[in-house]
């Protein structure tokens, strides 16, 4: 019992965070664990077609495609895939996590893993035909431009800070993933 606990510390956390705001206040305790259920619901109903896409790239793309697709010699080839990956992304950042270590994984530059996360938090189809209609056509290119600009620059900019060492040990993490 004390493993599982040491190995869930945030889930341990986070169910005495909710029984202790229940004792103090029942009705917004109620609230939470209602919303919690809420979001566990959502979250459960996105990872599993996101894990068979995840689980069919594996098998069907070959790491020698990704490398000279979205490797380091790519170039803008590479950049787009990952835009258009994120931008096609279904559900919340935390699904594009276990596609993010396949693509590193398969041998993806990291600087375009870092553009794929970035353009799934802001550049999604649907958050993009939302601000298209809500927003108007001006704001929403603006944007987008400026969205992808400091993901492209932020992108190549970790990469680079990054030590062969840290390089190294995120591909090792996304390797456990697996």
């Amino acid at each position: 019992m004390i493993n599982f606990m040491k190995a869930n510390k945030l889930i341990v956390i986070s169910m005495l965070s909710l029984i202790i705001l229940y004792l103090i206040s029942p009705l917004k305790g109620e609230i939470a664990v209602l919303n919690a259920f809420d979001n566990f619901a959502a979250v459960g109903m996105v990872l599993p077609p996101i894990f068979v896409l995840i689980g069919l790239l594996d098998v069907w793309v070959p790491k020698e495609v990704m490398v000279k697709y979205m490797g380091k010699k790519s170039g803008v080839f590479g950049g787009l895939i990952a835009v258009l990956l994120g931008s096609f992304g279904a559900g919340p950042l935390v699904v594009a996590f276990p596609i993010a270590a396949l693509l590193i994984r398969k041998g993806a530059r990291l600087a375009y893993v870092f553009l794929f996360l970035g353009a799934w938090t802001s550049v999604k189809l649907p958050i993009f035909m939302f601000e298209w209609a809500n927003l108007g056509g001006l704001f929403t290119m603006v944007h987008v431009a400026t969205s992808l600009f400091v993901y492209v620059i932020s992108g190549f900019v970790i990469e680079k800070i990054l030590s062969t060492a840290n390089q190294e040990e995120i591909k090792k993490k996304a390797e456990m993933v697996a």
